[in-house]
């Protein structure tokens, strides 16, 4: 089984020392979406996690204690930093600081296992494609090195987009491959590997290759080890990655950022952090009266080397 900490909410950004207690403690519970109480509890034991996943957009607040997972438990890193300020993401330090930690982790967890998120990607008044194509240019440059390679994808139109972005510039098929073919070959030059996922489109006559973010092959390159050939469900449609357990909630990122689909409700995210216990099984609140609390189905993915081949008889 494999877990990930950043699909619902920006864990390590902001809840760092629940996160690192619970692998202490060797357990998590994760209440389920749609009936919210029915809770799973899912053993951290290293024998019992695949892989850990991580996504966040600032890596700072754990930095000098990820050693305690990343000593235990095989890893792939995600970084999201994109072209947009503090207008659009809020609550995020700066991105020269960003890359500042990029690198940081990077030398820690090697470059094999971090990706550079560039994503998502939309335009507006303020931030038309030459500019972003500009701060991708300038990124990078900072970047390339110390990462295996980059995600990017257009933004979800998803029901409260114009709401939160009403100078949102329409985005149609010839203005997306127009962009990507810059996008490519501002790439090539930075010799960064340039990739999607979660796309129904595809840039692959730029060169661009149509991957999951997190697959078997990506994570079992960057630890040394082998899966099993597993079909890849994704986590949304179009979405090509493994699948895998997320341990956030919902409406409880205080990134606030205001294209994501993941905050609904920007006081709900307020009262979903007061409700915040560092040392709960749970992310936000705890157990209620009415929970139903099941043990997760926990089945490894991993190729089992000890199996003799018909070769070696």
């Amino acid at each position: 089984m494999i877990i990930s900490t950043g699909i619902r909410t920006d864990i390590v950004n902001h809840y760092s020392d629940w996160l690192l207690e619970r692998f202490r403690e060797g357990f998590v519970y994760t209440r389920n979406p749609l009936f919210p109480n029915r809770v799973t509890r899912y053993e951290l034991h290293p024998d019992k996690v695949d892989a850990v996943l991580f996504c966040s957009k600032n890596y700072e607040p754990i930095l000098s204690r990820l050693t305690e997972i990343t000593s235990h438990y095989r890893t792939f890193f995600h970084y999201t930093i994109t072209a947009y300020g503090n207008d659009i993401e809020p609550n995020i330090p700066p991105a020269d600081d960003r890359v500042s930690t990029l690198r940081k982790l990077s030398r820690l967890v090697g470059c094999e296992r971090l990706m550079w998120r560039f994503d998502p990607v939309f335009f507006t008044d303020s931030y038309p494609p030459e500019r972003i194509l500009e701060t991708f240019d300038r990124l990078a440059e900072q970047i390339s090195d110390y990462v295996c390679g980059c995600s990017f994808g257009f933004v979800e139109a998803f029901f409260t987009l114009r709401t939160r972005l009403p100078d949102l510039l329409p985005l149609d098929n010839e203005i997306k491959h127009d962009f990507a073919r810059r996008l490519s070959s501002i790439a090539a030059r930075h010799s960064l590997p340039l990739q999607t996922c979660g796309s129904n489109n595809t840039y692959e006559e730029y060169g661009i290759k149509k991957s999951g973010c997190y697959t078997l092959d990506m994570i079992g390159k960057a630890n040394g080890c082998a899966f099993r050939s597993v079909r890849h469900l994704g986590n949304r449609r179009g979405c090509l990655c493994i699948t895998s357990r997320d341990i956030g909630w919902y409406d409880s990122c205080p990134n606030l950022c205001r294209y994501c689909n993941a905050n609904h409700s920007v006081a709900e995210v307020r009262e979903n952090i007061k409700k915040h216990d560092p040392h709960s099984p749970l992310l936000i609140g705890g157990l209620n009266a009415d929970d139903e609390l099941i043990d997760g189905v926990q089945t490894s993915l991993l190729r089992d080397e000890r199996q003799i081949s018909l070769f070696d008889l």
